[in-house]
């Protein structure tokens, strides 16, 4: 009978250590989801920045016949707004016949 107790009391013991490593296992892979995510959307939106920079430029060489010469201007005179707080964006105009290269990086 004490022996019966035992191994009901072992059962339970495995029972809860099997439930905890399934939680704890089930929170990492949880955790881990949301940082791909939270990664894979700053990454999208860095694009989407770039992207918006880069047409404003191309509007402004198409209606101005020449690439701007800064960021500033474009939003200034495009109505480009830019999250300066989320996006840190480098803008380099190398002559105004030429695209600028446009660096988008989440902060």
């Amino acid at each position: 009978m004490i022996h019966g107790k035992t191994a009901q009391a072992r059962k339970r013991r495995t029972r809860r250590i099997v439930a905890l490593v399934a939680a704890c296992v089930l929170a990492v892979t949880l955790w881990l989801a949301w940082d791909t995510a939270n990664g894979q959307t700053e990454a999208q939106g860095a694009h989407s920045v770039r992207t918006a920079v880069l047409e404003a430029a191309m509007q402004c060489a198409a209606v101005e016949g020449a690439y701007p010469s800064s960021l500033q201007y474009l939003e200034e005179h495009y109505g480009l707004i830019v999250n300066h707080a989320d996006y840190a964006v480098t803008y380099e105009a190398f002559a105004s016949n030429v695209p600028p290269s446009v660096v988008v990086m989440p902060r």
